[in-house]
């Protein structure tokens, strides 16, 4: 059993390392610079704030606490389709789209 631990270890390792991941040590040849390879995580500043939701008006995730929001979360959670919206747009507008307003 342990050796077929170890040849399923070993195999997993040499998939790996035959995938052929992109090396990080090739630095931009010309500051500036950029190819589709290098596009990654970081964006610009005023990409980001385009791209990131800006809170809403209204009741704010601080002005509740922390067992206010555990309990929409388990009222929420009940029904597939507002947790499925709690995950992408979040609790408070989750449960406001399908509940109502927030009772406390």
């Amino acid at each position: 059993m342990k050796s077929v631990t170890i040849l399923m270890m070993c195999c997993i390792t040499a998939v790996c390392v035959s995938a052929g991941l992109p090396d990080s040590s090739h630095k931009k040849s010309v500051i500036g610079a950029e190819s589709p390879s290098d596009e990654g995580v970081f964006v610009e500043r005023d990409m980001a704030s385009t791209l990131v939701r800006q809170r809403r008006a209204g009741v704010a995730p601080a002005d509740l606490s922390v067992a206010q929001l555990e309990s929409l979360k388990e009222v929420c959670e009940a029904n597939l389709a507002c947790e499925h919206m709690m995950d992408t747009s979040g609790i408070i507008a989750a449960y406001t789209a399908y509940y109502g307003p927030i009772p406390f």
